[in-house]
């Protein structure tokens, strides 16, 4: 059975036994990435939180390289910038040092500890870290772009609306909650009560930003992450007279969509790098 058609059969669920069989379906191209770009330095200290670390990568030694940072998502709950022996949420980086990239992978802090909106704290703090220290590696510090996937894209969107002027050029959002539905009870944990979700989402934030946007769902995203891609994708329109860049990934799910990134199917790979080396 070929990727696509085992994706096609797990449909729109999630859970662990969908996300290990997503992590199979890629493991032996992941681990063949993972030996060709070795991580250039390891567990950069971007806060005073345990958690507060990220890991670069870079593939070629010219100066002033784009820099594309991940963040990984898991629910608020899970997720690790992927180096120590394990080659997911790093992919994305190696994938974007193959591109001539710098690329990096943080950490954020989880629950039960986190709760909102410490995630978008973080990623403000790596991103103001990269600005004051990619130029040590290779780096651009003006042509940051964030790339997240998940709870990585709220933590995005968090951060654009703590600060507007979030010093990066541009923003890639997979399969983010922005507050075009409701919240699951599932995050009240993270975000506190129902009632007062409305205050906390980022949905002015991403509607309104001026900083270069790339929205992608996946064709097996479950309805509530398809309904907030198509939410956020209209409101740009009405209100900019045009839609960002996006797109629907077919052939994959919340999982496979960012897990597949470094593998023979360079769709969304070559549509990310494309948007990076345009802004």
């Amino acid at each position: 059975m070929s990727a696509s058609d085992a994706i096609a059969a797990m449909g729109s669920a999630l859970g662990p036994q969908v996300l290990e069989a997503c992590g199979a379906l890629f493991d032996a191209e992941q681990r063949e990435l993972a030996a060709r770009v070795p991580v250039l330095t390891a567990d950069c200290a971007y806060g005073p939180h345990d958690r507060h670390r990220l890991d670069l990568y870079r593939t070629v030694a010219d100066r002033d390289l784009p820099v594309v940072l991940f963040v990984h998502g898991g629910g608020f709950r899970l997720g690790d910038k992927g180096d120590a022996g394990s080659w997911q949420n790093a992919a994305v980086a190696r994938t974007m040092a193959e591109a001539g990239f710098l690329g990096a992978a943080m950490n954020y802090r989880l629950l039960p500890d986190a709760r909102w909106p410490q995630g978008g704290e973080d990623v403000v703090a790596a991103v103001e870290w990269l600005r004051d220290n990619a130029s040590d590696h290779g780096g651009d510090p003006a042509r940051i772009v964030v790339v997240g996937t998940s709870a990585g894209a709220v933590h995005i969107a968090t951060a654009l609306k703590r600060r507007p002027d979030l010093p990066v050029a541009g923003v890639v959002l997979l399969s983010g909650l922005y507050g075009y539905t409701l919240l699951d009870a599932k995050d009240e944990p993270y975000y506190g009560p129902n009632e007062d979700y409305d205050a906390k989402m980022p949905r002015e934030a991403v509607a309104s930003t001026g900083i270069p946007l790339f929205v992608c769902c996946a064709q097996y995203d479950p309805p509530r992450f398809q309904a907030e891609f198509l939410g956020l994708m209209a409101e740009r329109l009405e209100r900019h007279g045009v839609m960002p860049n996006g797109m629907i990934l077919s052939g994959h799910n919340h999982y496979s969509m960012a897990m597949h990134i470094g593998t023979a199917d360079r769709r969304l790979t070559d549509e990310i790098v494309a948007f990076v080396r345009s802004v």
